[in-house]
C-alpha cells in the first residue's frame, strides 16, 4: 500500500504551486470560521454591558471585521472550489494520458483476453473518483484538523468540562469509521468490477447492433443487459447497506453531541458554573467541529471510492507489455523485404498446443507468396509474427539478415502494410481515414493513393467527395468501398512488405475483381504475403505455401501443386466442386 500511495501522490508533483496554494487558502478559510464565534462570545459576554455609544461603536467595528472574515472565507472557498477542482481535472487528464498510453503499448495477446467496455471503465469512472480524492482529500483533512483542534483548544479555555463532554464522542466516531472502512473498501471494489462488466456488455451489444437486429435478437440482448444490470444492482445494494449504517450512525452521534452538551450546559446554568455566553459559544463551536467530522466521514467514503479506483488503475499499469524494444534495438530505414523464418514455433500463453511448429522459410525481396490451408493451422498467426504482433515462442525471424527482435518496433512496423478481411475505419472523413497511412501526406498524396486503389471514382460520387463522413466504422460504405479505402491507406504508407489477410473473401464477385486489381497494383515490387481463402485469387502466384498442422507441407506454383495431386489439389477441387 505504501508504494501505491507514493505513486498516487506523485501526480501532485507538476502542480505543487497549485497544491500549496489550495492548502494555504484551506487553512485561511478554516481559521476565519474559528474566529467568528469568539467575536460572538465577546459581544454577548462583554459588549452588551458597555454604555450605548461605546457598545454601538464596538458592534459596528466587530461587525465590519466579521463581514471581512466572511469575504475572506468566500474568497478562500472560491479558490478551493475552482482552482482545486482544476488541479484535480489536470491530474485526471494526466492519469488518462498514462493509462491510454499504456493501452497503446500492450500487445494483441493482451487484447485477445479483454473487453473494450471494461478497459473504457478504467479510463472514465475510475479516474473521476481518483481525482475527487486527490483534490478534496488533502484539503478536507487540513480543514478538518484545523477546525477540530482549534475548536477544542478554544472550548477547553472557555470551559474544560463542557469541551471534554463535546469531544468524548470523537474517538467512538473514529473507531466506528475504521471498522466500516474495511467493509466499504471491499464493497466499492466489487462495484467497480460490476460497472466494468455492464460497460463491456453494452459496448459489445451496441457495436454489434446490426447483427442483433438482423437476427431479431433484441430480447436476448435485453436479457443479457438485465443480468449484468441486476449484478451491478446487487453489488450496489451491499455497498449502500454499509453506507446507510455508516452515515446514519455517525449522523446520530454528531446530533447526540449537541444534545448532551446542551443538557450538561443547561445544568451548569442552574448551578451558575456555566455562563449563558459560554453555552451559546459552545453551541456555535459544536457546529464548527461537527462539520469537519462530517468532512472526515465523507473523506473515508471518498477514499474508498478513489483508492479502489486507483487500485484498478495501478493493476492495469502493472501489466507489462510482453513485446517491447530490446535494449540494443537499432533503427532501420527502408527495408528491402528479404524475410527468413528459422525453425520458428509459436503457441499462445494460455495453451499448450503449438499453433506453428518448426517453420523454415526464405522469401526473397519483392516475392509474392500465397498461404493456403485449412482454417486454424496458423496462416494469420505466421504473418502476425513478422510485425511482432505476437512473439515467436522459439526460433527467429530475420528481415534483410537482421533479427526483427533487434529492430525498433516502430521502424519494423513502418516497413509493413497490412490489408485485412475485417477493415477498421475510424469515425471521420474519407480524407482522414486514408491519411491515417501517413499523417504527413498532402491532399494530393491522398488522392493519388485513392486513384491507385481504384477508389477515387466512388469517392467523387459522394456530394462531399473526400470530406464525406463515413460514420462509425465506415457504416455508410459498402464492403468493397471500405476495402479499397484500406488499400489506399497502405498505398499512402508505401511499405516494402505487404500482408493481405483474406482481403477479398467477404466481397461479392464484382467488388472482389476491382479490389483484386488494386491489391495486385499495390503488391508490385513489394514482398507480399497473401492469406487466401478463395484459391482462384492466387492462381497466378509464383509461390504457394500449403500450411497444415505439421507446418509447410507443400510449396510451388499453382500448376506444380495441381500436378502433385496432394493437399493443394484436394483443396482446389473441393472448392470448385
Amino acid at each position: 500500500m505504501k508504494d501505491k500511495l507514493k505513486k498516487l501522490f506523485s501526480y501532485y508533483k507538476p502542480y505543487k504551486l497549485l497544491f500549496y496554494s489550495d492548502m494555504f487558502f484551506a487553512i485561511i478559510g478554516a481559521a476565519a470560521t474559528l474566529v467568528i464565534p469568539l467575536m460572538v462570545r465577546y459581544i454577548t459576554s462583554e459588549v452588551v454591558y458597555f454604555n450605548e455609544n461605546k457598545a454601538m461603536e464596538t458592534i459596528v467595528f466587530l461587525g465590519s471585521i466579521m463581514i471581512a472574515l466572511v469575504l475572506v472565507e468566500f474568497g478562500c472557498n472560491y479558490f478551493i472550489a475552482y482552482y482545486g477542482h482544476m488541479m484535480g481535472a489536470k491530474m485526471e487528464a494526466d492519469m488518462r494520458r498514462d493509462i491510454f498510453s499504456h493501452y497503446q503499448k500492450l500487445t494483441f495477446a493482451f487484447y485477445d483476453n479483454q473487453k473494450v467496455g471494461a478497459l473504457l471503465s478504467r479510463i472514465t469512472s475510475d479516474l473521476f473518483d481518483i481525482t475527487e480524492l486527490l483534490h478534496h482529500g488533502p484539503e478536507d483533512i487540513v480543514i478538518s484538523i484545523i477546525k477540530i483542534i482549534g475548536s477544542f483548544i478554544i472550548l477547553a479555555n472557555i470551559n474544560l468540562r463542557l469541551a471534554i463532554v463535546a469531544f468524548v464522542f470523537v474517538p467512538a466516531m473514529v473507531i466506528f469509521a475504521v471498522y466500516y472502512n474495511k467493509k466499504m473498501k471491499t464493497a466499492f471494489k466489487r462495484n467497480r468490477a460490476r460497472i466494468a462488466d455492464i460497460n463491456s456488455q453494452i459496448e459489445d451489444s451496441l457495436s454489434g447492433i446490426r447483427v442483433v437486429k438482423s437476427f431479431a435478437n433484441e430480447e436476448i440482448e435485453m436479457e443479457k443487459f438485465h443480468k449484468g444490470n441486476d449484478g451491478f444492482l446487487a453489488a450496489k445494494k451491499i455497498s449502500y447497506r454499509y453506507m446507510a449504517g455508516y452515515h446514519s450512525t455517525l449522523t446520530a452521534l454528531t446530533t447526540l453531541i449537541t444534545v448532551v452538551v446542551l443538557l450538561v450546559g443547561a445544568k451548569g446554568l442552574t448551578t451558575k458554573t456555566v455562563l449563558v455566553a459560554d453555552l451559546v459559544t459552545f453551541l456555535l463551536y459544536i457546529n464548527n467541529f461537527i462539520e469537519p467530522v462530517k468532512k472526515l466521514i465523507n473523506f473515508t467514503e471518498m477514499f474508498q471510492n478513489g483508492y479502489s479506483g486507483f487500485d484498478r488503475f495501478q493493476e492495469m499499469l502493472s501489466i507489462a507489455p510482453d513485446i517491447t524494444d530490446a535494449e540494443d534495438a537499432v533503427s532501420v530505414g527502408k527495408l528491402k523485404g528479404e524475410i527468413r523464418f528459422e525453425d520458428v514455433s509459436f503457441q499462445y500463453q494460455d495453451t499448450n498446443e503449438p499453433v506453428l511448429s518448426h517453420i523454415n522459410l526464405d522469401v526473397k525481396a519483392g516475392e509474392y507468396v500465397a498461404l493456403v490451408g485449412p482454417s486454424g493451422v496458423g496462416k494469420t498467426t505466421l504473418c502476425s509474427l513478422i510485425p511482432r504482433f505476437y512473439e515467436a515462442t522459439s526460433g527467429k525471424i530475420e528481415i534483410d539478415n537482421t533479427d526483427i527482435r533487434k529492430m525498433k518496433l516502430d521502424d519494423l512496423r513502418n516497413n509493413i502494410g497490412i490489408v485485412q478481411q475485417d477493415v477498421y475505419l475510424f469515425a471521420g472523413t474519407i480524407m482522414e481515414n486514408i491519411r491515417y497511412g501517413n499523417p504527413d501526406a498532402t491532399d494530393e498524396d491522398v488522392i493519388r493513393a485513392a486513384r491507385n486503389a481504384n477508389a477515387h471514382e466512388f469517392i467523387m460520387s459522394f456530394p462531399d467527395g473526400y470530406d464525406t463522413d463515413i460514420g462509425q466504422r465506415g457504416a455508410k460504405l459498402s464492403g468493397g468501398q471500405k476495402q479499397r479505402l484500406s488499400i489506399a491507406r497502405v498505398f499512402l504508407k508505401n511499405p516494402p512488405i505487404l500482408i493481405f489477410d483474406e482481403a477479398t473473401s467477404a466481397l461479392d464477385n464484382e467488388s472482389e475483381k476491382v479490389v483484386q486489381q488494386s491489391l495486385e497494383m499495390l503488391a508490385k515490387d513489394r514482398t507480399t504475403f497473401v492469406i487466401a481463402h478463395r484459391l482462384s485469387t492466387i492462381k497466378n502466384a509464383k509461390r504457394i505455401l500449403v500450411l497444415t498442422e505439421k507446418g509447410i507441407e507443400e510449396q510451388g506454383s499453382h500448376e506444380q501443386l495441381i500436378q502433385k495431386k496432394g493437399i493443394y489439389e484436394s483443396l482446389y477441387h473441393m472448392q470448385f466442386q
